[in-house]
């Protein structure tokens, strides 16, 4: 699922809302989440799962056409772990 078929999936429940109102809605909890990460911070969504940041330290790789050693330098990456009803839902044989 993508954004704009998740924002309408919201509209489709919630026909009382305007449809730009929604998208924002949307835009602002996604963009939370991010500024969230970006400080450092975890994000916990009760029942769906959590999203931290994981640091990768910097190391020696290297570049597959050439073979030749390349220095890749440190980053954070994001990281999801699911909740324990999302995982259970998932897992459910119906």
């Amino acid at each position: 699922m993508i954004k704009s078929e998740l924002i309408q999936k919201i509209a489709a429940a919630n026909q009382h809302l305007y449809h730009r109102d929604i998208e924002r809605i949307v835009n602002v909890i996604f963009n939370e989440i991010v500024d969230a990460l970006a400080r450092g911070d975890r994000v916990e969504l009760r029942g769906f799962g959590a999203f931290t940041v994981k640091h990768r330290a910097p190391r020696v790789g290297r570049n597959p056409r050439t073979g030749a050693s390349v220095s890749v330098e440190e980053k954070f990456v994001p990281f999801f772990k699911t909740g324990k009803d999302l995982r259970e839902r998932l897992n459910t044989s119906a």
